[in-house]
């Protein structure tokens, strides 16, 4: 069974910052403008010396330089290359349920690995969607408290998607509550008991929850193994605090010390060992995630019914061909005025 709806993807986002450059444009034509009036100021009153050039058309002039921009957007859309997905096809997988719980509290804005603790478990994360095969999985996010990021699905590109969009801004309550992500994600798996399930934990394991133990139990009591990646090292480092993309320094404590956030291993030990999983802690050149993959792969895997994005198209033609035609628009249209402009214009002055 087919469906025909739609899923957009951007291919290159990072022309994105592209449109950055036009505000700069704005302001560079305008600087022109105003240095031309200027210019012009000097030969005499602007009055007289437009009556020299009867011929120019301002109204003209502003349209080329409209065409010129929105076909330079035009340009930026068509290198980020919009693709479609077309096709939404039903089709039967065997693989097991992998549920995520990626820690997004501030703690994990510490660089004691590179970029920071976050990102190097988005990027770990990117790499094991890449390597997974009829597997589902889903990602919860959590701190103080936990949500579903992405339900559990096997489109790969949407889990990416998804991955991408994850920052420390997502929960607004601060803390490690490593037993309400289990919670949330027990409930994410439904209620179908099996030993194809699995969950993998990534956090520093700074400030947990005490009943993360239990939640733990109570999962390998219904199948559920529990993994843990500890993202950190154990001399910490210091919470950077950001206004905007600039660092202002780093999180204080209220004597004004500099708190330093460190990875609690033991506790991710014990989680792990008490969810029947393993745990791998993460370095710069490695985040561990073969070792979690070889235990994902030894699960039982089951048949189900999935939904997933058989076919992307490009879509960047369009606003190429659309950005040459406005540019070729803007070349062909001269400043002069139109034979007709100055004919009506001529009519409306003789009738006064």
């Amino acid at each position: 069974m087919v469906k025909n709806i739609y899923m957009f993807l951007l291919e290159n986002k990072y022309f994105i910052y592209a449109f950055g450059i036009i505000p700069l444009l704005l302001l560079a034509l305008w600087f022109v403008r105003r240095w031309r009036k200027n210019a012009l100021k000097s030969f005499g009153d602007i009055s007289v010396i437009q009556q020299l050039f009867p011929d120019v058309s301002m109204t003209k002039r502003v349209w080329k330089t409209a065409l010129y921009l929105v076909a330079f957007t035009l340009l930026i859309i068509g290198l980020i290359n919009p693709q479609v997905g077309t096709k939404l096809e039903e089709v039967k997988r065997k693989g097991a349920d992998l549920m995520i719980c990626l820690d997004v509290s501030n703690s994990m804005k510490a660089e004691d690995l590179s970029p920071n603790r976050l990102e190097k478990s988005k990027q770990a994360l990117s790499k094991l969607i890449d390597k997974l095969e009829g597997d589902r999985i889903g990602i919860i996010v959590f701190g103080g408290e936990a949500y579903v990021q992405l339900p559990i699905t096997t489109d790969y590109s949407a889990a990416k998607l998804f991955l991408e969009s994850i920052s420390t801004d997502l929960i607004p309550t601060q803390g490690t509550d490593i037993g309400k992500a289990i919670e949330m994600a027990m409930t994410s798996f439904g209620k179908d008991e099996g030993k194809n399930k699995a969950i993998v934990i990534i956090t520093d394991g700074e400030n947990h929850d005490q009943n993360a133990l239990d939640a733990a139990e109570d999962a390998v009591e219904k199948g559920v193994t529990i993994h843990t990646i500890g993202m950190g090292s154990a001399e910490g480092a210091p919470i950077p605090v950001y206004k905007g993309n600039v660092r202002e320094g780093f999180k204080k404590d209220k004597d004004g010390n500099t708190v330093v956030t460190k990875l609690n291993e033991q506790m991710l030990q014990e989680l792990s060992s008490a969810g029947n999983g393993i745990y791998v802690r993460a370095t710069n050149s490695d985040a561990g995630l073969n070792n979690i993959l070889d235990a994902i792969d030894k699960l039982e895997k089951k048949q189900f019914e999935s939904k997933m994005y058989s076919d992307y198209e490009d879509r960047f033609q369009w606003f190429i061909a659309g950005a040459f035609l406005l540019l070729l628009i803007e070349t062909l249209l001269t400043e002069r005025k139109s034979k007709l402009y100055k004919r009506l214009n001529l009519f409306g002055n003789e009738k006064q």
